[in-house]
């Protein structure tokens, strides 16, 4: 995706109340009563990321439901975030204060008001001890390398609890944002890529959390640390040693196991009765390198139990064998409680990102809906599993393979989720594993899980002969430019049959990552990509109320105080809270802008020549930048020139290509290894071209008329651009030279993130088209700047203030914000005044 052994005593129950009764939850017709347990509720706080021990998003308060969601209106906004900082953490309430992550900081907010109360920097640029005064703020810096995790923090025994993108947990102060304790769950130093990416748990006086990111080549684990010191309790670490239970199920001639991964990304639950706690795990590594590591490869892409006072292993689950589709579970798993033959059991559930949910029994790992095992696609390379569970019966959230037959285009074969990555598989496209990072929601009242995915297609083919070499979605080969049909869903799972209750397909970019919340008021709130905040009739499905708020909201909390209900979530730059009668109408909303200059499949290139094959560089998270010739791939796969210009192909590979129009109308001829052949385009457009022998070889060439502006048109039409300048702001914006040094910067430092096309993957936000746009369009380049300065995440302000507003400038070029005559400079009023429209 893209961590856990040493034992001591855990002081249990030490400042937390524990009702280990169950308590009958009924829903709004009275027809059906189901057992929660109640410990495991949110009730008028919402402590931890996701609310609760169980991690259900489920919240027994009820003041607002399905008869008045008409009234629900925002009632404040907070200040906005510094340094045009993002925040995608869930808004956690304890003693009338909330806690949210935001680029370098933690904030504290008055939760009824939505004044700031403090922030807490890390900053590894300027370190300062004590507290500095900022409009009022306690503003509190310690020198690290990373930045507060961003998926939230937890709250317990008054301290904020926080995850560091460098591998630290911290506590700070509730009251003041002091540092109270710092300590490292990984190696120390650090070692490359380690990162705490997720909100930690507090119970018991203990604070439970994980290590990833597995990816780089390093075991995950699970740490227990002391609430009250920091102190490590025990650790367990999710790719087992020598001696170790499941260390069978890794190669025995080898030491592959010590670099196996199993990242752990995601917030743990805890169920105190029975003294466990439960963590879900990442892929193993090399990430389709499955040839040097054979076996099943415990606990890879599993779900562990682990005894809360030792960290020992009490059992094990996993949903995906010899994982080598970078698949991992993605989501945070979640306590219920299960009725099977009419009594209730304590239970499980974990959602495997192709859209299945996998029951289980909290106390022994045993299934409650029988599990089958099916035969899969093999590669006998890759070592791949023979099979692979499935949950009999049960449905996925997502469409079935069989219904992606009919939206193959010419030259491909379909596959299915289990293909494996081969170099066999040259012109294979098969539906990926893509319900991940938003977080599900647990009803007790309906017994229904609340989930989303979206479905595409994408490439099979792996490249390279070097098993560590590694790219997000196998080889590309200009398929982007096909503009695949993507799907997005959200919908209800019966927790009794794994069947789905109800699913809603929503357009492509507006499904957004919030995930949902439910309550006792019978609703499902979720935050959409388009800025919709919306409530639905959780048992039915109905939308019955949405409200703008202009960005793509984080995951919603929502609490109690003073006798009112609130709701409350981060979007963009600010939180935003609701309640009954509130006077804050909704946004605008905002126009979806035409896409950037990377519509329909990557970067452009100003060239009249291009190659056959591409030397592809990998994300560079196995043991450094590697590299892999692609004869599949045209460098480079855009092109730019003006009309009349020759435009030349050459064959720089080892196989036979025959260049043709898409359409037909024009052909290169074929070429031989070292030819090379020219054509001239009299007629301004957009030609698409393949190889006519290797037909999954997709190239764009982009042909102006003499007089057109130099950008890049789209859908054959240059797209205007204006960039506001306010009277007494300097004339400078950015030069053509100073962005083609921030693009060298970009791949050197960016890349291995949010790729080279700046399309995003995983947690890293796309850069470029509608998802740029929405958030800055409107903007000054001082709020840009300040966030691209929070990067790299584990070293945050560690590059040259020059190579910043390099960046900065690469960014707006790809966006089509046109250059000037001056380049970029670090003048902040300057930068203030600059707004991007």
């Amino acid at each position: 995706m893209q961590g856990y052994s040493r034992c001591t005593v855990i002081v249990l129950f030490g400042c937390v109340v524990v009702l280990t009764s169950f308590v009958a939850v009924h829903s709004q017709s009275g027809a059906q009563s189901v057992l929660e347990d109640a410990a495991l509720l949110a009730v008028k706080e919402w402590p931890l990321s996701n609310g609760d021990w169980g991690n259900t998003r489920y919240s027994t308060l009820s003041q607002i439901n399905t008869r008045n969601t008409k009234d629900l209106r925002a009632v404040w906004i907070s200040q906005r975030f510094e340094d045009g900082a993002l925040s995608r953490s869930t808004p956690v309430v304890k003693d009338g204060l909330m806690f949210v992550t935001a680029g370098t900081r933690v904030y504290a907010i008055n939760a009824k008001t939505g004044q700031s109360v403090w922030s807490f920097q890390t900053d590894a640029r300027k370190p300062v001890a004590g507290l500095e005064t900022t409009r009022g703020q306690a503003e509190v810096l310690i020198s690290g390398q990373g930045l507060p995790n961003s998926q939230g923090v937890a709250a317990g025994e008054e301290k904020v609890f926080v995850g560091i993108t460098d591998g630290r947990v911290i506590a700070l102060s509730q009251k003041t944002g002091e540092l109270l304790w710092n300590r490292q769950t990984g190696e120390d130093p650090p070692h490359r890529g380690q990162s705490v990416s997720s909100a930690p748990v507090y119970a018991g006086g203990g604070v439970f959390t994980g290590l990833a990111n597995g990816d780089f080549g390093l075991r995950g684990r699970v740490v227990a640390l002391d609430a009250k010191t920091g102190h490590e309790l025990w650790h367990f670490f999710t790719v087992p040693g020598p001696g170790e239970v499941g260390h069978d199920t890794w190669p025995q001639d080898s030491d592959i196991w010590k670099q196996g991964g199993a990242g752990v990304w995601l917030p743990g639950t805890v169920d105190p009765d029975l003294g466990m706690v439960y963590f879900v795990t990442g892929n193993g590594v090399p990430q389709t390198g499955g040839e040097l590591r054979a076996g099943d490869n415990l606990f890879t892409s599993s779900v562990v139990a682990l005894d809360m006072k030792t960290g020992k292993l009490r059992w094990h689950y996993q949903v995906i064998h010899h994982d080598i589709w970078d698949a991992d579970i993605a989501t945070p798993p979640v306590l219920y409680i299960a009725q099977v033959d009419g009594r209730p059991r304590k239970a499980l559930a974990t959602m495997r990102p192709d859209g299945y949910l996998f029951l289980l029994d909290r106390e022994t790992g045993k299934p409650l809906i029988p599990i089958e095992e099916r035969p899969v696609p093999q590669d006998r390379l890759a070592k791949t599993a023979a099979t692979q569970p499935f949950p009999v019966g049960a449905e996925s959230i997502l469409p079935d393979c069989s219904e992606w037959k009919d939206k193959v285009p010419p030259g491909f074969v379909l596959g299915c989720t289990y293909t494996p990555f081969s170099f066999d598989n040259v012109n294979v496209l098969a539906p990926g594993f893509t319900v991940r990072v938003s977080p599900m929601s647990y009803s007790s009242q309906t017994g229904y899980f609340y989930t989303q995915g979206s479905a595409t297609l994408g490439s099979r083919r792996r490249l390279g002969e070097d098993p560590w070499f590694f790219t997000v979605g196998g080889a590309g080969g200009g398929i982007a430019l096909l503009n695949l049909p993507s799907r997005s869903f959200f919908g209800a799972l019966d927790s009794r049959t794994g069947k789905i209750a109800w699913k809603k397909e929503v357009p492509p970019g507006t499904l957004g990552r919030s995930g949902a919340i439910t309550t006792a008021g019978g609703l499902m709130f979720r935050g959409g990509g388009d800025g919709n905040f919306e409530a639905y009739d959780a048992k039915t499905g109905v939308l019955l109320w949405q409200f703008q708020i202009g960005s793509e909201a984080t995951p919603a909390s929502t609490y109690e105080i003073d006798g009112d209900q609130y709701i409350a979530m981060a979007a963009g730059s600010n939180v935003w809270a609701f309640k009954l009668g509130g006077t804050i109408q909704p946004l605008e909303a905002r126009q979806r802008s035409a896409a950037g200059s990377t519509a329909g499949g990557g970067l452009v290139f100003d060239t009249n020549h291009i190659e056959t094959a591409s030397l592809v560089r990998d994300i560079g998270v196995n043991g450094g930048q590697r590299y892999a010739v692609d004869e599949h791939t045209f460098n480079p796969t855009r092109a730019r020139v003006r009309v009349g210009t020759w435009v030349t192909w050459m064959n720089n590979g080892r196989i036979v290509h025959t260049i043709v129009a898409q359409d037909g109308s024009w052909t290169t001829g074929t070429l031989q290894p070292a030819e090379e052949s020219s054509v001239t385009f009299k007629t301004p457009g957009t030609y698409t071209y393949i190889c006519k022998q290797h037909p999954w070889a997709i190239g764009q060439l982009i042909v102006l008329a003499e007089s057109a502006q130099d950008r890049v048109p789209t859908e054959n039409q240059a797209r205007q651009r204006d960039t506001t300048v306010t009277r007494n702001a300097q004339a400078s914006f950015y030069t053509a030279e100073q962005a083609r040094r921030g693009r060298s910067q970009y791949t050197q430092t960016c890349s291995s993130c949010h790729g080279d096309d700046l399309s995003g993957s995983g947690q890293a936000p796309p850069l470029v088209g509608q998802a740029f746009l929405l958030h800055w369009e409107g903007r000054n380049i001082a709020d840009l700047l300040g966030k691209i300065t929070t990067m790299p995440p584990n070293s945050p302000g560690s590059l040259s203030p020059e190579t910043y507003l390099d960046i900065a400038a690469f960014l707006l070029q790809t966006n089509d914000f046109p250059a000037g005559q001056e380049e970029l400079k670090n003048n902040a009023e300057a930068l203030k005044r600059t707004i991007l429209k």
